[in-house]
């Protein structure tokens, strides 16, 4: 019987290899848990490599052409799956963010990246990489907007950000900018295609005071939850370390004000910022 055509990078790579993993494991009788041990994961793992929501690396590709006998398809392929536009530490998660039915997104210092517009954005690389090109920047700027692309179904995913008030005071790329960033996350919280809260100063203490957080679940995989430090991101998919980061989450959203004062309080620093009230 002929072997598994090699994947064409163009087709969804990712998703392929994983539907691939899925057939071949089960052409092997073997649960996610019994494929998962050898390798040392867990078999919520191996469902989020059948589920396209997680990169397969080499050392486990090679492993799983030696356990499943599956002829070097996957240490071939996973090189496809693999290539990003995005930074390394964040190229998982914002595949897996793409395929995402709900995303629950808690910023405590930005406009999160799939509600910036092209000017906020571009103070945020510029800030980021004070020597790079031109060209260096557009090209961040080009993905952060593509990205964007993935509000442009009326119904899915599902996003719920929570912003921290310092998210609406921080003036980032001027005032112009901040006013017109603003006003877009006001739109889309207007057309009910996002839900918006802002955690006020005045809540204090809270479970997340120390980074921004991203939870993600799936149809058909576990969900995930994605922290993120200055360079550096970690994407887990342990069930009680996802379940703690949803409880923070919660914890967050019942501090924050209503959706309908959120707006209020966006919409009011926005005209701040596009009249001049707000100081620099």
């Amino acid at each position: 019987m002929p072997g598994p055509k090699d994947l064409d990078p163009s087709s969804s790579p990712r998703a392929l290899l994983g539907a691939e993993l899925r057939h071949a494991r089960e052409k092997a009788e073997l649960t996610q848990e019994e494929l998962g041990a050898p390798l040392f994961v867990s078999g919520s793992f191996i469902g989020q490599l059948e589920a396209g929501t997680r990169r397969m690396q080499p050392e486990y590709a090679q492993k799983l052409d030696e356990m499943l006998e599956t002829n070097g398809f996957f240490a071939r392929n996973c090189k496809a799956s693999t290539k990003s536009k995005y930074p390394d530490h964040f190229a998982e998660a914002a595949e897996a963010e793409a395929i995402a039915t709900t995303i629950k997104e808690y910023a405590p210092l930005l406009i999160p990246g799939l509600l910036q517009t092209e000017a906020y954005a571009r103070a945020v690389f510029r800030a980021y990489q004070p020597t790079a090109t031109e060209a260096v920047i557009n090209e961040l700027v080009e993905a952060r907007l593509d990205r964007a692309h993935l509000l442009d179904d009326p119904t899915k995913p599902l996003l719920w950000t929570v912003l921290d008030e310092a998210v609406l005071r921080r003036r980032v790329g001027g005032a112009a900018a901040m006013a017109e960033a603003l006003y877009h996350v006001a739109v889309l919280t207007r057309e009910h295609r996002i839900i918006t809260q802002v955690l006020p100063f005045g809540a204090g203490a809270h479970m997340a005071l120390e980074g921004s957080l991203k939870l993600m679940s799936f149809t058909d995989a576990p969900p995930l939850a994605y922290v993120q430090g200055l360079g550096t991101g970690q994407l887990h998919d342990d069930p009680a370390t996802v379940t703690r980061y949803q409880l923070a989450y919660d914890l967050v959203g019942a501090s924050a004000l209503s959706p309908e004062t959120s707006l209020a309080l966006i919409e009011s620093v926005a005209e701040d910022y596009a009249h001049g009230d707000q100081q620099p």
